[in-house]
């Protein structure tokens, strides 16, 4: 820290004062977290701030209350947008913290180049937040949501922090693309159809024999590490999801099956393949052979209460201790679209709770940073609040076809949210069924 905070030029006097004035001390930021107008920034990683303890901190983790906007995002030239869509305006005090003074120094000029110009640096974080005991919040799960950094580590030397096993499987993920792992794919990730896993017609999770039958060729058991990516954008023209968020979406599909199946540690890279690009790190073209395994070593489904049927879905509807929640666009819900080219009927399931997923069936931008990394978890969380999806209650999860829904579900789990399912069906069996439907304005 003190290296960090050397000084790179002799200041004069005046300098030197100006810099005082702009540093927050500890005790200071204690007592302005409490001013509601004040916004503490949290420039480093997404990783960082979700508990990744990247410089070997004693506890990793955020300020609690702390906004994450990480310093890569000043490259887009609509940062200024983002903040305010995050609720950091100019009329706000704006304090400033990160892992290096640089970087703090850094952004504080960007922020009042931009008119913010109540803005201050805290340069203290790591020498007296984290090493002290000042409190700290982080994702629960966060380590299941890898960064790239830690995903390459663990390529390169077979371990990594959180990591406590001997065997791990890295999954390109697509559905019916298999050009798409062709393209390029991260050294050693292993080509994965999400078609493999659920069925081509209903798209729901594959017979327990099947499901089997797939992992194993993938060379997956219950006690494998399984680390989950996809593409953002089709390679293919024609595939249903140009330019969407269809591979990450796939990798989130894949680890709600997995973790039903009993995989014990499913993990998600944070960003997909678009954040491994993004550090520079080479993609590989060599198709990998996965070794299958002989034996899955446990009974599938491990938690068959992760998926809910349509009988279950129903009796859902019926409590007051649970909740269907709905994890479609607004178009959607209302019926003015069905959001998917084969199915033709448009509405939704009476009763169930809006959680919306952005601007149609194939993007998630409630659930997603720009950069594709997922977004702040206390603003999915304060989303799903504001529309009275709360932990306490038993939250069921659907969507079209179940990709959504996994996202949702994948996040809610990460939270440590333990109440929570997939009605796999989703819109599809329910509409098929001739079941009743609403549109409109609810």
């Amino acid at each position: 820290m003190k290296n960090m905070q050397a000084k790179t030029h002799s200041p004069d006097i005046n300098d030197t004062e100006e810099r005082k004035r702009e540093e927050v001390t500890t005790l200071e930021i204690i007592s302005l977290l409490k001013d509601p107008n004040v916004r503490v920034i949290d420039v480093r990683s997404m990783d960082a701030y979700n508990g990744w303890r990247e410089l070997n901190e004693r506890r990793g983790g955020h300020i609690p209350g702390a906004k994450s906007f990480p310093r890569t995002w000043f490259n887009n030239h609509q940062w200024v947008d983002i903040a305010k869509h995050k609720g950091i305006f100019p009329a706000n005090t704006v304090i400033i913290y990160g892992y290096r003074a640089d970087h703090i120094r850094s952004a504080v000029e960007e922020f009042r180049k931009a008119g913010y110009y109540k803005v201050r640096g805290y340069f203290h974080f790591l020498d007296e937040w984290v090493n002290g005991d000042f409190p700290v919040d982080r994702l629960k799960r966060f380590e299941k949501l890898v960064s790239p950094e830690w995903l390459k580590e663990l390529i390169d030397t077979g371990n990594a922090p959180e990591y406590n096993n001997s065997k791990f499987v890295i999954c390109h993920v697509h559905y019916r693309q298999t050009e798409d792992y062709d393209l390029g794919h991260i050294p050693g990730a292993v080509d994965l159809d999400t078609n493999t896993l659920e069925d081509e017609i209903s798209w729901n999770v594959r017979p327990a024999e099947e499901l089997e039958a797939a992992l194993l060729k993938l060379g997956v058991t219950s006690d494998t590490t399984v680390i989950l990516y996809g593409r953002f954008s089709s390679p293919n023209p024609e595939d249903p999801f140009p330019g969407s968020s269809a591979g990450q979406l796939a990798a989130m599909r894949s680890a709600l099956i997995m973790m039903y199946a009993g995989v014990k540690d499913v993990r998600v890279l944070n960003g997909g393949i678009h954040s491994w690009i993004a550090r520079g790190y080479d993609l590989s073209f060599k198709k990998e052979q996965p070794e299958a395994a002989a034996s899955f070593g446990s009974k599938i489904p491990a938690h068959p209460e992760f998926i809910v049927d349509l009988n279950e879905a129903k009796e859902i509807l019926k409590s007051e201790d649970a909740n269907l929640v709905c994890v479609r666009s607004w178009d959607e819900f209302t019926g003015k679209v069905s959001g998917y080219n084969y199915i033709n009927k448009r509405g939704r399931i009476p009763g169930a709770v809006f959680a919306n997923c952005g601007s149609s069936a194939y993007h998630m931008e409630n659930y997603r940073n720009w950069d594709h990394t997922t977004r702040e978890y206390q603003e999915i969380e304060r989303n799903w609040l504001d529309s009275g999806i709360t932990k306490s209650k038993f939250n069921a999860f659907y969507c079209g076809t179940g990709w959504r829904a996994s996202e949702a579900f994948f996040n809610a789990w990460l939270m440590g949210w333990d109440r929570i399912a997939v009605f796999d069906g989703g819109w599809l069996e329910w509409s098929n069924n001739g079941l009743p439907y609403e549109t409109g304005t609810p």
